[in-house]
């Protein structure tokens, strides 16, 4: 777990990080769509077997948390105290760092949202 924690330490967060959770989440919120509208015009009810729904759900949020971890363990990186009058490159790192684990929160809360329809509606009127 050491040896896991050292090479995302060695990463180093840049706006492309910034934009995997979200990116995963429209992702997600486009293939939940078009499922259901393939489901719907196909059977007329889109909850009748949602294994590859829930699969889908699944990865989405794996490679959410998982960046949201990386972003976790980049933002703790150690450096110098508020206030911040000069902008270094760690407090670059740390502030998308932070910014990407602020991002994954609401990229995980997104998909959570986006999948609560599968567990409450089965018909598709």
């Amino acid at each position: 777990m050491d040896g896991l924690h050292q090479r995302i330490r060695a990463l180093h967060v840049t706006l492309w990080t910034l934009i995997v959770p979200p990116a995963t989440w429209a992702s997600h919120f486009l293939f939940s769509y078009l499922w259901a509208a393939v489901h719907c015009a196909k059977t007329g009810h889109f909850a009748d077997e949602p294994a590859v729904f829930w699969t889908g759900t699944g990865l989405a949020a794996i490679v959410i948390v998982a960046s949201g971890w990386i972003a976790l363990v980049q933002a703790r990186k150690p450096g110098d105290h508020p206030p911040h009058n000069e902008g270094t490159e760690i407090d670059r790192l740390r502030f998308l760092a932070y910014a990407t684990l602020l991002l994954a929160g609401l990229s995980v809360v997104g998909v959570a949202f986006t999948a609560l329809p599968v567990l409450f509606i089965d018909n598709c009127r």
